[in-house]
């Protein structure tokens, strides 16, 4: 037999001893809806599989729901149709090696993923950063949070029946990409934090186009507040749709705008402070309502207090180098890897074995990422890699509460729903 043939065998068995466990899951869950069934034949009851081939679950996210009528009694989510094994990537690569695969997780917001990793290394082997670095660090994460939210607003919107509101959305983001092509030399996938650092200083053409969108974006934010706060079909599709109470939104380890929109206002950027987040103000968006028009609300607040964290970060940015002096723990200069012989071996020891935090170390170190809490929970066995590397994803957290609040609401509002938890499958599916 073949091996392909042995392949496709193994797959067909697997696949219909999950389909069977996922139905027999659906028919055991217990849920507070009550269960119709007067005879009508507009309450009967099918099962219905949405995606995973769906463009409003992005292509990977498969909800199998049952219904009576219109309304959803049960919802099971299906999730792993994106699969890389990222995690297990990680433990055979230095970790400036998997650094640059973090940016394909939320691809939405590489950066704050490139940071998440690059601080719990430096935690885990006690890695001093420059202070301009930490700055340049926070407008980088701040961009990137605008940048998801804007993506999370114009498909929302659309979601919802309005298809030219995302085009306005993506003119922003497009100055965005510009601003990180500046600063990094990528758009999309930036690769810029380092371990000690970031990988190169903020250029004069950078920061001019920094300031000029924090200049303008506020008056762009403020055309998409009364286009969209008191338009009656918006606030019909989401008001009271999709409601998470504060306790099962603790219950169900909701994070982010998800639970800070059911009255929770934990922000790790205030309750446990990284970079310079200490050092500049700023305010927790929360609302109580916990429906989808909330989440709206608090994540269109967000974007306003990154405005105002980007300006404060460039009035306080200092002078200085932007990477740690330490060739045992970051990369050497350019410079130095091509005008000296000890840059070059520290380049090429970097490369071939890279830092190596102490034997059993371990460290958990998180940020507040776009979506909630990103978090890496990191093992050292002495190595240049990682002997075991786990990752928080709030996207896979918040599916949690997905699978629970769509009970008992109406399929045609799965599509907005969805769209309100604003999950990234690349990091969910890790």
């Amino acid at each position: 037999m073949k091996l392909t043939d042995i392949q496709s065998k193994v797959h067909s068995t697997f696949f219909k001893e999950h389909q069977k466990k996922l139905y027999q899951s659906l028919e055991d869950k217990h849920t507070t809806i009550e269960e119709l069934d007067d005879g009508d034949p507009l309450t009967s009851k099918m099962i219905l599989n949405m995606g995973p081939q769906h463009p409003a679950t992005h292509g990977v996210l498969r909800l199998v729901l049952q219904l009576n009528g219109e309304s959803i009694e049960k919802a099971k989510l299906d999730i792993g149709y994106l699969h890389r094994g990222v995690e297990k990537i990680a433990e055979n690569k230095t970790y400036q090696e998997f650094m640059p695969y973090t940016d394909r997780m939320d691809y939405l917001s590489p950066y704050s993923n490139n940071v998440a990793l690059c601080q719990a290394v430096e935690k885990l082997a006690n890695v001093e950063v420059p202070e301009r670095a930490h700055y340049i660090r926070m407008i980088g994460c701040e961009l990137a949070r605008i940048s998801s939210h804007l993506l999370w607003l114009g498909t929302m919107v659309m979601d919802a029946g309005a298809v030219s509101f995302f085009i306005w959305t993506f003119k922003e983001r497009e100055k965005i990409y510009d601003i990180m092509d500046r600063l990094t030399g990528h758009r999309f996938t930036v690769s810029h934090a380092r371990i000690g650092g970031v990988a190169n200083d903020i250029t004069d053409e950078a920061m001019g186009a920094i300031k000029e969108f924090a200049e303008t974006f506020p008056q762009e934010l403020r055309d998409y507040h009364k286009l969209l706060d008191r338009n009656r079909i918006f606030i019909d599709r989401n008001e009271a749709v999709g409601v998470l109470k504060t306790e099962d939104a603790l219950r169900f380890g909701a994070t982010g705008p998800v639970l800070r929109a059911s009255g929770f206002g934990l922000d790790i950027r205030k309750f446990a402070p990284y970079a310079r987040y200490d050092e500049v103000e700023f305010k927790i968006p929360t609302r109580m309502e916990g429906d989808n028009l909330a989440r709206y609300f608090v994540r269109m607040e967000e974007m306003s207090e990154s405005v105002r964290i980007i300006n404060q970060c460039i009035e306080k940015l200092p002078k200085g180098p932007v990477r740690t002096d330490n060739a045992k723990q970051a990369y050497p200069s350019k410079d130095e890897v091509y005008y000296s012989m000890e840059g070059m071996i520290h380049d090429f020891m970097m490369t071939d074995t890279g830092i190596c935090p102490p034997e059993g170390a371990e460290t958990y170190c998180a940020v507040e990422a776009p979506k909630g809490e990103l978090g890496y929970y990191i093992q050292s066995d002495g190595t240049g890699h990682p002997w075991r590397l786990k990752v928080r994803a709030p996207s896979f957290a918040n599916l949690q509460v997905l699978e629970n609040i769509i009970d008992g609401e109406m399929v045609a509002d799965t599509v907005v729903i969805i769209g309100g938890m604003d999950p990234v499958m690349g990091e969910a599916d890790k």
